[in-house]
């Protein structure tokens, strides 16, 4: 069973909120991501799974989950295995995705991350949760590749959102799955986590 199953993640809403602005070319669009309600689970075991779920204008989100460790991936995947970005610590991801929109269609996602930092004695401390914007690439059928392309410590930058959105709008298209490593951009805080990934 899915420990975040029961997050509170609140429902899928079916509507689209776009944002214009001015110091940029592009758009956002906000989903909500429910596990319960809008997800296909093709498979499940007792550390974790994962599923197919609704996403924005017919780009789903891929979710998977194992060891109390979260993955996502967007769009139109050429497959769906043999990839794994997440963090070493304990996390779990928050319900709303920001979509980057190009002359109306998605390129990339932003999505808060919470970090499980660890006290020394290796307790788990509220104090320490940490909260990482997470900035992906997403899959097209021209390019069915989704990685994460950078990260923004969201506690230790006043302005992380706006720092997500220029990673999103200016490294997402020069960005190759599998042969470039994302980076932290921005200040770097003591709970932003240890970034773990391997592809197949």
């Amino acid at each position: 069973m899915l420990r975040r199953w029961s997050h509170g993640l609140v429902p899928f809403v079916v509507t689209f909120v776009l944002i214009t602005f001015p110091a940029l070319a592009n758009e956002s669009a906000y989903t909500k991501l429910n596990l319960k309600r809008d997800c296909s689970f093709h498979s499940e075991y007792e550390a974790g799974g994962s599923a197919v779920c609704n996403g924005y204008k017919g780009f789903p989100v891929h979710f998977a989950e194992g060891d109390l460790r979260q993955m996502v991936r967007f769009g139109h995947l050429s497959k769906t295995d043999g990839q794994w970005e997440s963090f070493g610590q304990f996390n779990y991801v928050n319900e709303t995705i920001e979509w980057r929109l190009k002359n109306g269609s998605p390129f990339a996602t932003i999505l808060r991350w919470f970090i499980e930092n660890s006290d020394s004695d290796g307790s788990s401390n509220k104090a320490n949760l940490g909260q990482v914007l997470v900035i992906s690439k997403v899959a097209t059928p021209a390019n069915p590749s989704s990685c994460v392309v950078g990260y923004v410590d969201a506690l230790a930058n006043k302005n992380a959102n706006l720092l997500a959105r220029e990673v999103a709008d200016t490294m997402t298209d020069g960005f190759v799955c599998r042969r470039d490593t994302p980076q932290y951009h921005g200040k770097v805080g003591p709970f932003s986590g240890d970034t773990n990934r391997y592809f197949e």
